[in-house]
């Protein structure tokens, strides 16, 4: 931890209180693909949330269970359909812990911002200044590049002595702060600013460049930057397998093969910023009211945070039309705008979201990965589903 902050700075880890495989599932872990539009059946957008639920759940290939929590002010209400674990009747619950996936990102991003905030860190740092240990072909890459997906970094997930260690072993412990090593030896995919292309190895660096300018561990700054200003009791960053209990059972659901139970076949320290996080619907759609609503930091970071790259899609692609900003998308549906990010591992794929101000959110939980690379049309489905929720919520 830094000595004796300038008085320009707060102190990193003081909270803010402004009030306003499985070898085939580890090659597509995390990997960026973008979705397209894909001719499926639709869920009439008049069908009761409840009905499309249940649909989703008896598609082929659809998830064993599914949650959705939508929260308007003090209201909130739960639609769910399917278990929480096959061969019981238990319904999946607000509690009930669960992989959030690469909405992982938005917590490193919420970590960077307050730090950005309390001038540990400018999103104009790069890191030649930061991590000079990474090569110096990258050293050009800023902050605000990782934090928008606009860096090149080439991705660590997809590179073949990762992947290998991986099929290997799928509960391999891996060094999270030596991730990017894998990819050392490579150049940036295009020159930093040029274009978009989502990458798991951003969130890493961002990870690495906060602890860099604060000599606090990754994990530490969560807690204190993020878990304990929002509340969330049942949200952690593990290196291991194991899920808390309870828990939302993860599936690999390809038929007509049964569904086989991958909740705990992965080790997390493989994705570590980018992806490792451990919570529940409950603790996300505090930390996304939070988040999308800037309670975590001042207006000013927050201008910068919404600075949309048109077409920047999270993975996979949200509801209606994807924007991308600093550790955050935007999501354009036909109802109206939220904020948040989506994510999809091995047993699970997520979404939350919220309005601009923070006053009404949504969290959308499968217990199965649905991408466009395993699953293009179930993917089509989910979207209009969530578009439909969303629509719901804005009302």
């Amino acid at each position: 931890m830094p000595t004796a902050p300038s008085p320009r700075r707060r102190p990193p880890l003081v909270p803010r209180t402004r009030a306003s495989c499985l070898v085939a599932l580890c090659l597509i872990l995390l990997s960026p693909a973008v979705a397209g539009a894909t001719t499926q059946p639709r869920p009439h957008p008049y069908d009761s949330l409840q009905q499309q639920l249940e649909q989703l759940v008896r598609a082929p290939g659809g998830p064993p269970g599914v949650i959705a929590v939508l929260q308007d002010g003090r209201s909130s209400r739960v639609v769910r359909a399917g278990v929480a674990e096959l061969g019981t009747a238990r319904r999946p619950e607000p509690h009930d812990h669960m992989r959030v996936a690469s909405t992982a990102k938005a917590f490193s991003g919420a970590v960077a911002l307050s730090l950005v905030d309390r001038r540990y860190l400018r999103l104009d740092d790069t890191l030649r200044e930061r991590l000079p240990r990474l090569p110096r072909a990258w050293g050009s890459v800023t902050l605000r590049q990782l934090l928008n997906h606009t860096s090149g970094l080439p991705d660590y997930t997809e590179d073949p002595t990762f992947l290998a260690t991986l099929s290997a072993n799928p509960r391999h412990h891996f060094d999270s702060r030596r991730l990017l090593d894998y990819v050392a030896d490579r150049p940036l995919r295009f020159r930093a600013g040029t274009r978009y292309q989502y990458s798991n190895s951003d969130n890493i660096a961002v990870a690495l460049m906060a602890e860099a300018a604060t000599r606090v561990p990754y994990e530490r700054l969560l807690d204190e930057l993020v878990y304990r200003p929002l509340d969330l009791r049942r949200t952690s960053l593990p290196q291991g397998y194991r899920l808390p209990v309870p828990y939302l059972h993860g599936y690999e659901v390809t038929p007509p093969a049964p569904p086989e139970d991958i909740s705990e076949a992965l080790s997390m320290s493989g994705v570590w910023a980018s992806g490792g996080i451990v919570s529940t619907p409950a603790d996300m759609t505090r930390f996304v009211r939070g988040y999308a609503g800037g309670r975590l930091y001042g207006h000013r970071v927050v201008r910068e945070q919404r600075r949309w790259i048109p077409g920047g899609a999270s993975e996979p692609a949200g509801p209606g039309r994807n924007d991308a900003g600093l550790g955050i998308f935007r999501y354009t549906t036909r109802c109206g705008v939220v904020l948040g990010h989506t994510g999809n591992t091995p047993g699970y794929t997520q979404l939350i979201a919220a309005t601009p101000d923070g006053r009404r959110s949504l969290t959308f939980s499968t217990t199965t990965q649905i991408n466009r690379t395993m699953k293009p049309g179930l993917l089509a489905r989910l979207r209009v589903v969530q578009e439909n929720f969303v629509c719901a919520l804005l009302r």
